[in-house]
């Protein structure tokens, strides 16, 4: 007879489809590689095996032990199967903005689940990553599966996903776009595929809010702000995060993954996730900028079932703001063009003094300025900097550097004016940056005057 000695014997060799009526509008070719096929419903599932399986052979889970993790769901499914036929018992703990059909999901699978705030720090000890850190320290038999650091992560995807991708297209493909969370995903297909060709090109997509785009760009850390969209970016830069197998990064916002995966299954019927969404959009905003055609795959990490009470329910995404706003496709540069001041830029240098900077904003009438050290920027510093420093007894000769931050956001001319608006939060800037050179300086106000302009 010819079937499958067990569920886990099923994952991988998922199928490859070229994408028509949601990449029509670009010359090149998007295959879409579907992950939701897995048994597990997700990608994750390849990991979570390869984990497990290492962990066994490692002696670190022993038997009848206790996988412990923190998931938005995937990989703890994928754990949960794993655990199931192997004797396991999983304890998951989840961000409290995922769907209430992976909590439910991962129930079904007799796995306790905890439920923790999105809306803090990594240390907190709230965080899902400290909570699940301190229950495998005190769950007798307990591993960590640490997806964010185990090299298990982007072990599996070199050995399995990276060699299923290069077979389908015949090594013919020029691009690979995937959505990036623990990174082991983009990290792992990435090293497999540049040793069979180094001229493959890897694109990340990234949600705003995460902080991924503007690390790549930068290399500086900056904050990391709420999003709705499930599955990937992130607020920490995991060990299995490898940006040296990445060649450019593109942003979306919430809105576009939604909108992307309502389009997906209604014109193709491709029955995929949030994330998916994001990958597509990002595969078209990347193809969207390329001088001759390109073989492009895409990555679909998750299936649609998981979101039926968000992305797919009118109610929420009407609620969320996630339906079409009046301004279009304005772009970045768009706005800076209407500024008043053609979107000219003041900059501070690295080691200039309060006083400089003090003189400069009077001068020109502004209330911030990127600090820059050569060509590279290194931060922002703004006038309620100034004074909290002059008030606590700072002097006016004392270098910006001190007194700089990194609340600001990183953009680029081509971006869209809509999606932007999610990343004016706790009083962030936005820098426009092309090809790495500093091209103007967008705020709340300039946005809100040029939005109010369509309504």
């Amino acid at each position: 007879m010819n079937a499958a000695d067990h569920i886990l014997d099923v994952i991988g060799d998922t199928p490859l489809v070229l994408s028509h009526s949601v990449a029509a509008d670009v010359d090149s070719d998007i295959y879409l590689k579907l992950e939701y096929v897995n048994p597990g419903s997700s990608v994750k599932d390849r990991p979570a095996l390869q984990i497990v399986e290492d962990a066994e052979e490692s002696g670190q889970l022993p038997p009848g032990g206790t996988i412990v993790e923190a998931t938005s769901g995937n990989t703890g499914m994928g754990l949960a199967m794993a655990a199931a036929v192997k004797g396991y018992s999983c304890i998951f703990v989840m961000p409290d903005k995922m769907s209430d059909e992976k909590i439910k999901a991962l129930r079904a699978f007799g796995a306790r689940v905890v439920v923790c705030p999105t809306a803090v720090e990594p240390d907190d000890p709230r965080s899902y990553y400290s909570v699940a850190e301190r229950l495998a320290e005190e769950t007798p038999g307990g591993f960590l599966a640490n997806q964010y650091h185990n090299p298990s992560n982007p072990k599996a995807h070199y050995l399995d996903t990276g060699p299923e991708i290069w077979e389908q297209t015949d090594g013919e493909l020029d691009v690979l776009v995937a959505t990036m969370g623990t990174g082991g995903t983009i990290s792992g297909i990435a090293k497999y595929l540049k040793e069979k060709n180094p001229e493959v090109t890897v694109v990340g997509v990234d949600p705003i809010g995460s902080i991924y785009y503007d690390y790549f760009k930068t290399g500086e850390m900056t904050e990391a702000h709420s999003y709705l969209v499930e599955g990937f970016g992130e607020d920490i830069i995991p060990s299995t995060m490898h940006f040296d197998h990445v060649d450019e990064v593109v942003r979306v916002s919430d809105k576009e993954c939604f909108q992307y995966t309502r389009r997906l299954v209604r014109e193709e019927g491709v029955f995929a996730g949030g994330s998916a969404g994001g990958a597509v959009c990002g595969a078209i905003k990347y193809a969207e900028q390329l001088d001759e055609p390109a073989n492009i795959v895409v990555l679909l990490p998750d299936s649609g079932a998981r979101y039926l009470s968000k992305i797919f329910d009118d109610d929420w995404m009407r609620e969320n703001g996630f339906l079409d706003e009046p301004w279009g496709d304005a772009t970045i540069g768009d706005l800076l063009d209407k500024k008043d001041d053609g979107g000219k830029v003041y900059t501070a240098e690295s080691g200039e003094t309060v006083a400089d900077v003090i003189e400069r904003m009077k001068q020109y009438g502004i209330s911030q300025l990127p600090v820059v050290d050569g060509d590279e920027v290194v931060g922002l510093i703004n006038e309620s900097e100034v004074l909290d420093h002059l008030l606590g007894e700072g002097a006016h000769g004392d270098a910006v550097d001190e007194l700089m931050t990194t609340s600001f956001a990183v953009v680029e001319p081509g971006e869209r004016i809509g999606p932007t608006g999610d990343m004016f939060q706790d009083g962030r800037v936005l820098l426009v940056l092309d090809d790495d050179e500093l091209k103007g300086i967008v705020t709340k106000i300039d946005f809100i005057d040029f939005v109010t302009n369509y309504l």
